[in-house]
């Protein structure tokens, strides 16, 4: 399975990304190169990431997840994203709830 990223996907990597730091510069350069190769089995909205390593550079050394946030809405979940090598291969979202959260939610509703 591989697939565009979704419009979802995107705005929420473009949300957590957003800043001038050095490695948030490079993973956010990697989103127009990147693509949904898997999804989570338990329904929720987690994506992991490929990105064509071809087209962009890898973002320099840092920890991982490189980016973690929760959500104003809702106030029980929360969400990161994971590289391997530099290159952006994880988006994950993540509750306390009982039951998954099976649609991203609006990237307005990050708190960083």
């Amino acid at each position: 399975m591989t697939e565009p990223l979704p419009p979802d996907v995107t705005a929420t990597l473009r949300a957590l990304l957003a800043g001038s730091d050095p490695v948030s510069v490079a993973l956010l350069a990697q989103v127009p190169h990147t693509r949904v190769v898997g999804r989570c089995g338990c329904g929720c909205a987690t994506v992991d990431l490929e990105v064509d390593r071809t087209a962009v550079a890898p973002a320099q050394s840092h920890d991982n997840p490189a980016v973690e946030a929760g959500y104003t809405d809702p106030d029980s979940a929360g969400v990161m994203v994971c590289t391997e090598d530099g290159y952006l291969s994880l988006l994950e979202i993540y509750s306390v709830a009982d039951e998954p959260i099976s649609a991203w939610p609006d990237p307005r509703h990050i708190e960083r």
